[in-house]
């Protein structure tokens, strides 16, 4: 597969534009997708200390043989964590169990009330400037709450739910003026949008599947990147194989017209939607 447009450019940092989300994938299950995604090409890893995976996220970049500096690693401070002593505190319970000195990217999983933004932004940047992370960033934060943050220090992402059934113009538009990397996680949906008959359509003409047609869809968006989660080796395979063909303007506006503001992430702790 031709390799142009697989890394996206962000601050002058390259990031791979496909990565593997591990969310719900735990234990043995887990160490294998990894090591698997490795294998087969795949360079950008999402993890969370809440995920309880980073053990055999860690072992399984260990066994791949694959280059530390060639894998970009994320994983994500939980919100009860933002002070800035449980910022410090699991970033290293982090950086022990994935086995790494340090991690690429390193995100507030979801934005709290609890705490002072303006600590936990500058306890990230602390992070940062001890180079336990060489980039910091938001997840979940809608636009108010992303300008809030930049007001306190640089950030590079803002990790947010993103597929065809939920568009994020106004998060992208800030990304753009930004620039900042709008990371996209669920980018199908959970699977809801794997039947949709607009999908399946516009993959029939390439010999593409809707999760693919979706996925380049999000792709064809400056500054964004995908995170699929898979639990096969066939789907992985799968979600990388997206760089060989192109989306026509007329089915990306098809795409986007699927937009219904549906949501599957929304828990008791989400902050006020845009």
């Amino acid at each position: 597969m031709p390799e142009e447009g697989r890394t996206l450019w962000i601050q002058g940092v390259e990031v791979p534009r496909v990565g593997l989300g591990t969310w719900l994938v735990t234990g043995r299950e887990c160490q294998e997708a990894v090591e698997d995604a490795l294998a087969i090409g795949y360079r950008h890893i999402d993890t969370a200390r809440m995920y309880d995976n980073e053990r055999e996220v860690g072992a399984a970049i260990a066994a791949s043989g694959v280059p530390r500096e060639s894998i970009w690693l994320t994983t994500k401070v939980w919100h009860d964590q933002a002070s800035a002593d449980g910022v410090r505190a699991s970033c290293e319970a982090s950086l022990r169990d994935l086995g790494t000195d340090y991690v690429d990217l390193l995100l507030l999983h979801w934005p709290t009330e609890d705490v002072p933004l303006r600590e936990t932004m500058r306890a990230l940047a602390t992070v940062a400037g001890a180079h336990l992370a060489l980039h910091i960033g938001v997840s979940n934060f809608p636009t108010d709450l992303v300008a809030a943050a930049l007001d306190e220090v640089p950030l590079f992402c803002n990790q947010v739910e993103y597929h065809p059934y939920l568009a994020q113009p106004d998060l992208l538009r800030q990304a753009r003026e930004h620039n900042l990397m709008l990371t996209a996680y669920s980018p199908f949906a959970h699977g809801l949008l794997l039947g949709d008959a607009t999908l399946e359509a516009i993959g029939a003409r390439y010999g593409k599947r809707p999760g693919q047609v979706a996925l380049r869809w999000l792709l064809d968006q400056p500054q964004v990147c995908a995170l699929p989660k898979a639990s096969s080796h066939e789907r992985r395979a799968e979600n990388i194989d997206v760089f060989d063909f192109s989306l026509t303007d007329e089915e990306r506006d098809r795409i986007t017209m699927l937009d219904r503001g549906f949501r599957t992430a929304d828990p008791s702790w989400a902050p006020a939607w845009d």
